[in-house]
């Protein structure tokens, strides 16, 4: 049965990794709904947070091809209670519509906040699950939405720690014998 997973990867930073990564998804006919990707707390460890569709058998042999990757440190599949997780949007409105206090209502109401404002239109961000920035957005559109954008996930896994302690070794040992070469 298809249900949302998040894949959590984490990489050396290669030109090329995230065609690597993407590709394997491809060849087994899982479409990545969102991708993110940035530098962990650790110097040279990057974390990719890749949303899916997909049946947990099938996805679990993607980890381990992605695994296969000289670049990989590793990878994880995740289900959404095993994740505190996050998605950012940002919704451009007619600055005609400030004028109206229902708007700034349902901004308080819904968590949001006014990141700019100009002379033709304002930008609104809020965090969120999915859904609730897809409400946010249905709300605002007889508001004179012009703009939307949305990001992919921001998750953390809820049982991490023992992984990134490992990582931090890796890399202490690292530093070590860069400094004993030099």
């Amino acid at each position: 049965m298809q249900k949302e997973y998040t894949v959590t990867v984490y990489t050396e930073d290669r030109i090329g990794i995230t065609n690597r990564i993407t590709v394997i998804f491809t060849r087994r006919g899982i479409n990545i709904t969102s991708l993110t990707t940035a530098e962990t707390e650790i110097p040279g460890v990057y974390k990719f947070i890749i949303t899916v569709m997909s049946e947990r058998e099938k996805l679990e042999k993607v980890v381990g091809q992605i695994e296969k990757l000289i670049e990989i440190h590793r990878a994880f599949v995740h289900e959404e209670d095993e994740v505190v997780y996050q998605e950012l949007a940002l919704y451009k409105i007619s600055t005609k519509s400030l004028h109206n206090g229902n708007i700034e209502k349902l901004i308080r109401d819904n968590n949001a906040r006014i990141l700019t404002i100009t002379a033709d239109y304002f930008v609104i961000e809020k965090t969120g699950h999915q859904q609730e920035l897809i409400a946010m957005l249905k709300k605002l559109e007889p508001y004179g939405l012009i703009e939307y954008s949305k990001s992919g996930r921001v998750a953390i896994v809820k049982w991490s720690r023992r992984f990134h302690d490992h990582l931090k070794e890796l890399a202490a040992k690292e530093a070590d014998n860069f400094k004993a070469i030099s």
